[in-house]
């Protein structure tokens, strides 16, 4: 998920999911020191950088309101990368489009045997070109 994010050891991350405390101290060994998982992460002051967001074994529908919660940790350049079991093509579609409803462009998607990744930053990354 970090190589999908391109987040570098200086980034501000925050891991959410059934393992982050787990996943965010394999950061920090790794040499991400700002990482944080969600039960450590303060309050929301859109002061991260990334978020990784491991979903596996659990519900899509659950998904939502985890993305209502995770919204206002977000800085306004953001990347978000959701790491999913393997999805069929309607509920792929279904998480692009929450994702995108919350401000985000879709970048990039990931296949793997066992799961999916989705690649995201916020559209304020983005601003539209000025019509000449």
């Amino acid at each position: 998920m970090i190589a999908l994010a391109g987040c570098s050891p200086r980034q501000r991350i925050v891991v959410v999911g059934a393992k982050s405390m787990e996943l965010m101290m394999d950061l920090q060994r790794r040499g991400y020191f700002l990482a944080a998982s969600a039960g450590n992460c303060g309050l929301p002051a859109a002061q991260y950088d990334a978020a990784l967001v491991d979903w596996r074994r659990r519900p899509l529908s659950a998904l939502d309101a985890a993305m209502d919660w995770l919204d206002g940790f977000l800085g306004p350049r953001a990347v978000l990368v959701i790491w999913l079991d393997a999805q069929k093509a309607q509920a792929k579609d279904n998480l692009r489009a929450a994702v995108a409803k919350r401000g985000f462009v879709v970048l990039q998607g990931a296949e793997h045997p066992c799961g999916s990744a989705l690649l995201a930053r916020r559209s304020q990354a983005y601003p539209m070109q000025k019509a000449a």
